[in-house]
């Protein structure tokens, strides 16, 4: 999915958590799904944020070794974009 390309804005990442979570534009997939939401809710500042509801209900329909692909996903995962903060 190329929409959000590289971006570091949070928003965009959400969206791709989303379209992965859902199979919008893209095959479903839990594991990518995680990472997006995983990322996103890393660059919040109040606790109780909607990425984080998305990453957590993602997390029970997942096995451990997805979630622990996911996880790893998540530390790894860097913009491919110079895009400014």
């Amino acid at each position: 999915m190329s929409a959000c390309g590289g971006s570091r804005r949070r928003g965009c990442l959400s969206k791709l958590g989303v379209a992965y979570s859902d199979g919008i534009g893209v095959p479903q997939d839990y594991v990518e799904a995680y990472k997006f939401f995983n990322v996103a809710a890393a660059r919040i500042v109040k606790p109780a944020d909607a990425d984080m509801r998305r990453r957590d209900e993602l997390a029970a329909k997942m096995t451990p070794s997805q979630l622990a692909e996911a996880q790893r996903l998540s530390r790894d995962w860097k913009p491919t974009t110079q895009e400014k903060r």
